[in-house]
C-alpha cells in the first residue's frame, strides 16, 4: 500500500512540475511579444548620413557611425579609441567576448552576419546537423561589447593614414566603397584553400563556410538521386556513386567518416540496396599516414577503422589534375617508382591546407620585405603586423603566423646585455651567466622557445667549440640558429585563433588601464607592447577528430584516447561546450536527438 501511494504520490509531482514548466514557457512566449511601438526620435549625425570625402582614393570617411548616437551608452563610447576588427571567425568573436566593452569604440566588419561553428561543418554536409545549429548572429555578440557591425569587405589598408578600404554592394547591385578610420586594427579575415598549383579545381567542392555544406550536401544526395534513375548505365551509376576526398587533414578525414556514416546508416532505409552496394569512398592523402599532424598511434587506428569500414585510404599520392567525371593523381609502388592512375568519381572535396585571402595578398605585396611568409601574414610575437608601425596593426587566426625568428634578433640581445655590462657588443665573449641572461631575454621575447632552453648548462658546452669557457657571437648565433631550426609554425585552427583573440583583448584591456599614467609622462612612443604586456604564448590543448562512430583524441606529448562510442560523446560533449552561445547548444542537442529518433536528413533545397 505504501508502495502505491508512494508511486502516485511521484507521479503527481511529476505532473504539477511538467505543467508549472509548460505554463512557465508559455507565460514567457507571451512577455516577448509587443503591442506598443518599438521606435522612437533619434538623433543621428550628419557626418554619419553625409561623410566626409578624403584619403588617397577621395572616398567618403566613415567617422561616425549612424547608430553612434542610439542610446546614451552609444554617445559615452563616440570618443573611444577606435578598434577596428576584420572578420568574424574564432580570433574576433573570442576578442570581443574578452574585451572591456567601456574601453574601445568597435566596429567589426564581416561580410557574413554570422559566427561559423567551423570543427562541426562535417556534420553539416550530411544532415546529421542543421546549418543553423552552427551559425550565431554576429550583431547579437557584437552588442554585447556595445559596439558596431557592417556587413561589408575590406579591401585594402592605408597604413599612413589609419583608414581601411571597405567595399559593399548596395541595394541597387552596385558596389560602394568608403573609408573607415581606426585606431587600432585586428585583422582575422581567415584563409582559403590551398590549391597547391593543381588545374581542374572547379570539379572540386570546397568546406570553408555554410554555402559549401549546402552545396556539398546538394551534389551528395543529387548523385544518390541520378543513380536510382532506371535511365542511368551501370558504368556511370559506379562513377556517380565514387565520392572522392583530397586531403587527409581532419576535415577530410571528419567529411569522409561522416559521409560513410550517412550511406551505412541510413542508405539502405530510403534507397534502394544496389546503391549501396555500389557505392566507394576514396581519400588521397600525399603523406604517408592520414592525420599526419597527430601522434602516430592515432592516425594508425584511423587507417585501421577506415580500412575496416572499406574507406580506401591512398597514402603517398598526389593530385595531378582533376576532369569533371575522374581525378587523375601519381603514387609510388612497391619498387619506389612513381606511377599515374586514375579514377573515376562523381563528387571530389578539396581540402588541402590553408592559402591566403586576395585581401592578404594584397597586404602583403604592400608591405613588401617585412612580409616573406607565401602563405600567411607574417606578426612578430605580440601578434603585430610586421611592416606596420608599432601597436597599430595586429593580425590573428589562419590569414596569420607568427614569426619566431630567435637568431635574427641576436645582434639586439648583445647589444643590450653589452650596454648594460659596459662592453663593445662587436667583441663580447658571453660567460654562463650572461648566457643564462640571453636565455631569459629569448623566452621572454619568444615564449615559443622556452621547451628548448630548458637546460642551458649542456647548451653552452655543446656550442662553446673551443672550451674557452664562453661563447663569441659566431658560436652564439650557431645556438640560437639551431633553436630558430626547431621552432615550427603554429597550427592553422580554431583553438590557436581563439587563444590569440583572448590575449590581444586582454592586452588591450591593459593597455586602456595604462593610457591615463603613460598620457601623464607624455610616453606616445616605443614598444608600448612588450612594456605593458606578455609576448603571445601558445598552450596546446590537444586535437580531435570523428572517424566513423569513434573519435581519436591528440593530448600532446605523447598521450592519446582512442575509442569507439564512448569517444565520440566525449567528442560531441568537448564542442557542445565550446559552442559560442546557450541558442547553438540548444540547437545541437536537438539534432542529436533527431538523428537518433529519426535519422539524419535526406532533403536538399
Amino acid at each position: 500500500m505504501n508502495f502505491f501511494y508512494r508511486s502516485a504520490a511521484w507521479l503527481g509531482a511529476s505532473v504539477a512540475v511538467f505543467t508549472i514548466a509548460v505554463v512557465g514557457f508559455f507565460l514567457y512566449d507571451a512577455s516577448t511579444y509587443r503591442e506598443d511601438l518599438s521606435f522612437n526620435d533619434i538623433n543621428v549625425s550628419q557626418l554619419a548620413l553625409s561623410p566626409r570625402r578624403g584619403g588617397p582614393k577621395n572616398l567618403p570617411i566613415a567617422e561616425v557611425l549612424v547608430d553612434d548616437d542610439d542610446s546614451a551608452e552609444s554617445v559615452r563610447h563616440k570618443d573611444k579609441p577606435r578598434l577596428v576588427v576584420l572578420g568574424g571567425g574564432w580570433g574576433s568573436v573570442a576578442l570581443l567576448k574578452t574585451l572591456n566593452p567601456e574601453e574601445y569604440h568597435v566596429t567589426l566588419v564581416s561580410p557574413t552576419n554570422y559566427f561559423l561553428f567551423t570543427p562541426m561543418l562535417p556534420s553539416a554536409t550530411v544532415g546529421t546537423l542543421e546549418l543553423r545549429s552552427l551559425a550565431e548572429p554576429i550583431r547579437r555578440i557584437v552588442t554585447n561589447v556595445k559596439g558596431h557591425f557592417i556587413k561589408a569587405k575590406a579591401e585594402e589598408i592605408e597604413f599612413s593614414e589609419k583608414l581601411v578600404e571597405i567595399s559593399q554592394i548596395d541595394a541597387n547591385g552596385e558596389k560602394k566603397r568608403f573609408y573607415l578610420p581606426y585606431d587600432r586594427l585586428v585583422i582575422g579575415v581567415g584563409s582559403t584553400t590551398n590549391p597547391h598549383g593543381v588545374d581542374g579545381l572547379e570539379n572540386c567542392l570546397f568546406l570553408k563556410d555554410i554555402e559549401d555544406a549546402r552545396r556539398i550536401k546538394n551534389k551528395v544526395l543529387n548523385n544518390l538521386e541520378n543513380a536510382c534513375l532506371p535511365t542511368t548505365p551501370d558504368e556511370e551509376r559506379r562513377r556517380l556513386l565514387s565520392f572522392v576526398v583530397c586531403g587527409g587533414g581532419p576535415t577530410g578525414v571528419e567529411f569522409a567518416a561522416e559521409l560513410f556514416d550517412l550511406l551505412n546508416e541510413d542508405l539502405s532505409a530510403s534507397f534502394p540496396k544496389i546503391i549501396r552496394n555500389e557505392i566507394s569512398v576514396h581519400l588521397i592523402q600525399s603523406r604517408g599516414h592520414i592525420l599526419n599532424t597527430y601522434d602516430e598511434t592515432v592516425s594508425k587506428y584511423a587507417e585501421k577503422r577506415f580500412d575496416r569500414d572499406q574507406v580506401d585510404v591512398l597514402t603517398n599520392s598526389r593530385v595531378k589534375e582533376v576532369h569533371p567525371d575522374k581525378i587523375l593523381f601519381s603514387q609510388k609502388d612497391e619498387h619506389g617508382e612513381t606511377i599515374t592512375k586514375e579514377l573515376p568519381m562523381g563528387f571530389c572535396l578539396w581540402s588541402t591546407g590553408v592559402s591566403q585571402t586576395d585581401f592578404c595578398q594584397g597586404i602583403s605585396a604592400a608591405l613588401g620585405s617585412t612580409q616573406t611568409n607565401r602563405h600567411a601574414l607574417e606578426t612578430d610575437t605580440h601578434l603585430r603586423l610586421n611592416g606596420t608601425p608599432l601597436g597599430d596593426v595586429y593580425a590573428i587566426g589562419d590569414c596569420a603566423t607568427v614569426q619566431n625568428n630567435v637568431a635574427d634578433h641576436l645582434v639586439g640581445f648583445l647589444r643590450n646585455l653589452a650596454f648594460e655590462r659596459g662592453k663593445d657588443p662587436e667583441t663580447m665573449e658571453v660567460t654562463f651567466s650572461e648566457w643564462r641572461d640571453i636565455a631569459q631575454r629569448v623566452k621572454k621575447r619568444f615564449p615559443q622557445a622556452a621547451d628548448h632552453l630548458k637546460r642551458l648548462d649542456r647548451l653552452f658546452a655543446a656550442y662553446d667549440k673551443d672550451h674557452s669557457g664562453t661563447l663569441d657571437f659566431g658560436e652564439l648565433r650557431e645556438l640560437l640558429m639551431q633553436i630558430d631550426s626547431k621552432l615550427t609554425s603554429l597550427p592553422a585552427t580554431a583553438q590557436r585563433a581563439h587563444q590569440q583573440g583572448q590575449y590581444l583583448a586582454h592586452k588591450f584591456n591593459k593597455l586602456a588601464r595604462a593610457t591615463p599614467g603613460l598620457q601623464a609622462n607624455d610616453v606616445k612612443d616605443g614598444d608600448l607592447d612588450a612594456a605593458i604586456y606578455k609576448a603571445f604564448e601558445y598552450h596546446h590543448l590537444g586535437s580531435l577528430a570523428y572517424i566513423g562512430n569513434s573519435a581519436v583524441f591528440d593530448l600532446g606529448n605523447g598521450w592519446n584516447l582512442t575509442g569507439g562510442l564512448w569517444a565520440v560523446y566525449a567528442w560531441r560533449s568537448v564542442y557542445f561546450a565550446q559552442s559560442v552561445s546557450f541558442r547553438t547548444r540548444i540547437l545541437l542537442a536537438m539534432d542529436w536527438a533527431k538523428r537518433a529518433l529519426f535519422g539524419r536528413d535526406l532533403m536538399n533545397f
